[in-house]
């Protein structure tokens, strides 16, 4: 089985979370592949950029993977980590995003299409609680 490897950012700026809507329609955080020479932090914070326009700033403490076959023969494995907004306005990569934009916490879950990054939004959720 092929192994693939990505990485993103869960990123907030105040009670805001970044979301982007792909071409294809479903809604996810930003992320991407790794590229050679890069380490998972380096690649969250390159994908957040390249398809945002974003720079964040990584709490590399606290992050969550989730793994899942997007075509038979690929196990997908992603990290995720939670990222704060440090500057920046948005801009699309527009090959592969349809709309990239800030929505409050509290509607997340209900925009996010899969169920795993549903979970990995609630794990890390409560991380920030912990910085107020």
């Amino acid at each position: 089985m092929k192994k693939e490897k990505s990485c993103g950012a869960v990123v907030f700026k105040e009670n805001q979370v970044l979301l982007i809507k792909h071409v294809l329609g479903h809604i996810d955080f930003p992320k991407g592949h790794m590229e050679a020479g890069e380490n998972e932090k380096e690649t969250a914070i390159r994908e957040v950029k390249e398809e945002t326009n974003i720079d964040i700033i990584l709490d590399s403490k606290h992050f969550a993977t989730i793994s899942y076959s997007p075509k038979e023969g690929v196990c997908k494995e992603v990290v995720f980590f939670l990222g704060y907004y440090q500057n920046g306005s948005i801009r699309k990569q527009p090959e592969e995003i349809a709309e990239v934009f800030w929505v409050n916490e509290d509607h997340v879950l209900d925009l996010l299409t899969w169920n795993s990054t549903k979970e990995v939004f609630k794990t890390l959720r409560k991380f920030t609680r912990q910085e107020e």
